[in-house]
């Protein structure tokens, strides 16, 4: 009887990895936001989903974004564009395709916020930036519905990029939203937003799990093959969503998906880490 309870437990987490990862590969966020405080409340601990999420977002953008290209909702061409590099040599590498020197470039600012992060946020109360990332986020959303042209800008790019993966370092969230409407405040596509991010996230989670695997090794294989499923099976049917709707539609959608994630953030701040900082003050 046990191992069927089991085996329905896993099941349901199937699900739910299916319906997130279909929300996040649409609009271009929501995945680990919604899935892991989900997962804990269904009793897995922090340690198991941290490393299942990641995996799972990976398996999903890893083949969300092989459709986005099929589909040509984005053209990836990660050779070497050989004309640019002769120009600035001092770049080293760059991709060919637009597509792929946008997810390039955000993988690289992700690196570097990352970093910048580690640095400057290791005293700074987790409530102050869990408020400011739901501001920033609330107000990206505002001013992409009032706006409706945008001129392309690799500079709003890196811009954009740098905050993302800073809020991702810093707090764990505030990426998936920020740098899909940052994209299209930059001037790139809805369309091409949504699958831009799930390229450079699941490029981000790759690199996390790695390190992840490498410095701890204890994975719960059961979880993580069960988000992981649920994800790659949610895929396809988040890339036809993405190619059927019209390119205004997803534009809005994604505005009032990302003022909800950011009014969410800003919610928890309020009902959830300001009780639990008067509960400690209230003991000690």
């Amino acid at each position: 009887m046990q191992s069927a309870d089991t085996a329905l437990l896993f099941v349901v987490v199937a699900m739910l990895a299916f319906i997130c990862e279909y929300m996040d590969a649409t609009l271009g966020m929501g995945y680990g936001t919604t899935l892991t405080p989900l997962l804990l409340i269904l009793g897995f601990q922090p340690l198991q989903v941290v490393p299942a999420v990641l995996l799972a977002q990976l398996a999903g953008g890893f083949l969300g974004g092989v459709l986005h290209h099929k589909f040509r909702n984005i053209y990836l061409d990660f050779r070497r564009d050989s004309e640019i590099c002769k120009r600035l040599r001092y770049l080293g590498y760059v991709p060919r395709s637009h597509d792929s020197k946008i997810v390039y470039v955000l993988a690289v600012c992700g690196v570097a916020g990352a970093l910048i992060a580690v640095f400057f946020t290791l005293n700074i109360p987790q409530a102050l930036l869990e408020t400011y990332i739901g501001v920033m986020i609330m107000a990206v959303g505002i001013f992409m519905l009032r706006s409706r042209k945008h001129k392309f800008s690799w500079r709003k790019l890196v811009l954009i990029g740098l905050i993302s993966s800073f809020n991702k370092g810093a707090s764990g969230g505030g990426y998936g939203p920020l740098v899909t409407s940052g994209q299209i405040l930059s001037g790139s596509s809805a369309r091409n937003a949504v699958a831009a991010t799930t390229v450079a996230e699941a490029i981000v989670c790759a690199v996390a799990f790695v390190a992840y695997l490498i410095a701890k090794g204890d994975i719960f294989w059961m979880l993580a093959v069960s988000t992981s499923l649920g994800s790659a099976a949610a895929a396809p049917l988040s890339v036809v969503t993405v190619r059927k709707i019209s390119a205004e539609h997803l534009k809005n959608f994604v505005g009032f998906a990302t003022i909800l994630l950011g009014a969410l953030i800003i919610l928890k701040v309020i009902c959830i880490d300001c009780v639990c900082i008067d509960y400690k003050m209230s003991i000690e």
